[in-house]
């Protein structure tokens, strides 16, 4: 059991990493969108989806009408509508507010998935979720300084979006984990792999939406190597690491912890953001930056000896499947 668990801390962290990249793609498509960026990863990361389904033994039996709805169904709410949403909080509200709108996920999943499952005693979770809010508190601390609204077109379009996002990615994590425990003998990968496909065809069916709209530059600047060979590299090399990498690192989590846990350690996305985002920029952080972080990683140090130490090591183990 406590190898289970491991798996589950380590699978968590990874995908909270993997998720965290998201905040450097505009820093490295040069003049493509967003939305071009998208349409090559989720395309990549759907024929990587293709080929583990048909690399797995037994797929036809799990290759159900309704396993196929569901898991395009998820894709849409937790990839492509999140991207969506996300993309226009940060084009409306600014790149400094929509993310400290989203840092509310991790507390909102946490608290909904506590009541849910009743993992732990509501007491035992005060300290690290005060530490997280403390912590998210001060890495966004310059959100709403004039600094930090220098960038804003209408916040009256671009909070509610923040505000979709948040509700579309905690939709996405608890019907995601209701998903898997209701098939209990259906390999994660074969599921994330089924995701991957779905978010992959949706994407490729926005596209002449999008185009018409005028959201994708492909078109214009070209699709061959010359001019987009920067994107396919960078899209391809996400789509591995942070779609198809995140997707089953989550997949993991999600069949190994409760949700109260797996979402304290998904907060640590927006360290791992903050640490990217000041590589790219290749600058020191701020103090308060660094006392947000220090604190954020506190926060999911306490949750996690909390969690193994009043359920894992007692051998009352409440499962996320359970």
């Amino acid at each position: 059991m406590d190898r289970l668990f491991y798996v589950g801390v380590s699978a968590a962290l990874f995908a909270a990493f993997a998720f965290s990249l998201n905040f450097v793609v505009p820093f490295i498509i040069g003049d493509y969108s967003t939305f071009d960026f998208a349409l090559i990863r989720h395309v990549v990361s759907a024929l990587v989806g293709l080929y583990i389904l048909f690399s797995e033994k037994g797929v036809m039996r799990h290759l159900t009408l309704r396993n196929c709805l569901q898991a395009i169904w998820l894709a849409f709410v937790g990839y492509v509508g999140y991207f969506l949403t996300v993309t226009g909080a940060a084009l409306f509200a600014g790149p400094v507010i929509a993310p400290a709108f989203l840092g509310l996920v991790p507390i909102v999943l946490m608290v909904i998935g506590n009541q849910r499952q009743a993992s732990l005693p509501w007491r035992s979770l005060m300290a690290p979720l005060a530490l997280v809010l403390v912590g998210l508190g001060l890495v966004n601390g310059t959100a709403f300084t004039a600094e930090g609204l220098d960038t804003v077109q209408s916040l009256w379009i671009g909070v509610p979006l923040a505000l979709a996002a948040v509700g579309l990615w905690v939709w996405f994590a608890l019907s995601n984990q209701a998903a898997l425990a209701a098939r209990p003998d259906m390999p994660s990968s074969m599921w994330s792999a089924l995701i991957l496909v779905g978010g992959g065809a949706l994407m490729l069916a926005f596209y002449p939406i999008g185009a018409s709209m005028d959201l994708f530059r492909l078109p214009t600047l070209g699709f061959g190597w010359s001019a987009a060979g920067n994107l396919y590299v960078w899209g391809t090399t996400l789509a591995l690491l942070a779609t198809v990498g995140g997707v089953w690192a989550w997949n993991i989590a999600s069949r190994s912890l409760p949700v109260a846990l797996a979402a304290q350690l998904i907060v640590s996305e927006t360290a791992f953001g903050v640490i990217g985002g000041l590589v790219v920029h290749a600058r020191w952080p701020t103090p308060i930056a660094v006392a947000g972080v220090v604190v954020l990683i506190a926060g999911v140090v306490l949750s996690v000896r909390i969690f193994y130490d009043r359920q894992f090591a007692s051998g009352k183990t409440v499962l996320a499947n359970e």
